[in-house]
């Protein structure tokens, strides 16, 4: 992790940051986490809610903006919740991948608490989640490849549902900001589990690789801002899908994982 680079997001975020938390500098605070880089997972989340709220003061957060994230937020106690199940799940993961899932249930749980300490009293109740799915998938905590497998799903629908909601938090920029951070590091997590179970780590045309074909609907689109992709500069069809994933609206995201949502 680069603490250089979580203090730069930090003050474009809120330039006057170092100002409103007392006696505290730019050096000062790098020092601080520095020494303490173990912490830096649990601290980041707050102190970047912290600027957030600075960032709308008194009057708070747009309706529209409160929508979004507890709906990101929904999302975010379901991956949470998947994976500190799964990393605790005697004899579930091999332990050559442990590390890996539980990287990323860190970075899932951090994503948790910095929605929940932006929104504050606003945030949603962590629903309860059966992630058999209804009985769809009653191997999800004995069997790694069941594991994986749904891992893979939440990870790709998690990075659709972010773009998805970009639009509606223009008016919102610090945020919008921060859900593309949040963004990003979804799709690292979809690239990693993808290639742990043998695909490639992009989608092509609308490849379900075993799973539900609603996750990837629509993903198969070779025609961006009017242009025609296919074909140009030699590139396939197949090539083009791979190099662009579509977003997903609320209601598409909320059918994939409702009947994970007990």
């Amino acid at each position: 992790m680069n603490l250089q680079n979580i203090l730069n997001e930090l003050e474009s975020v809120d330039g006057e940051i170092f100002d409103r938390l007392a006696h505290v500098s730019r050096r000062n605070m790098f020092s601080m986490w520095a020494n303490k880089a173990a912490k830096v997972a649990v601290a980041a989340p707050v102190v970047m809610a912290s600027a957030l709220s600075n960032a709308y003061g008194q009057s708070g957060l747009p309706a529209n903006v409160v929508e979004v994230l507890n709906f990101a937020l929904t999302l975010e106690y379901l991956e949470a919740e998947f994976y500190v199940r799964g990393t605790e799940t005697s004899g579930l993961i091999p332990s050559q991948f442990m590390e890996i899932f539980r990287t990323i249930r860190r970075h899932e749980e951090a994503h948790v608490r910095l929605l929940r300490s932006v929104l504050g009293a606003q945030a949603v109740a962590k629903p309860t989640f059966d992630f058999t799915a209804k009985g769809a998938f009653p191997t999800v905590f004995s069997n790694f490849q069941t594991y994986m497998a749904l891992s893979q799903a939440f990870e790709d629908t998690g990075v659709r549902a972010y773009k998805g909601q970009a639009g509606n938090l223009i008016n919102a920029p610090a945020v919008l900001e921060v859900a593309l951070n949040i963004h990003s590091v979804e799709a690292r997590h979809a690239a990693r589990i993808r290639v742990l179970r043998g695909f490639k780590g992009w989608i092509t045309n609308s490849d379900a690789s075993g799973l539900p074909v609603t996750i990837y609907a629509s993903d198969n689109i070779t025609n961006q801002l009017g242009v025609e992709l296919a074909g140009i500069s030699g590139k396939s069809a197949e090539a083009v899908t791979e190099a662009f994933d579509e977003p997903l609206s609320k209601s598409d995201v909320l059918a994939i994982a409702g009947p994970f949502i007990a």
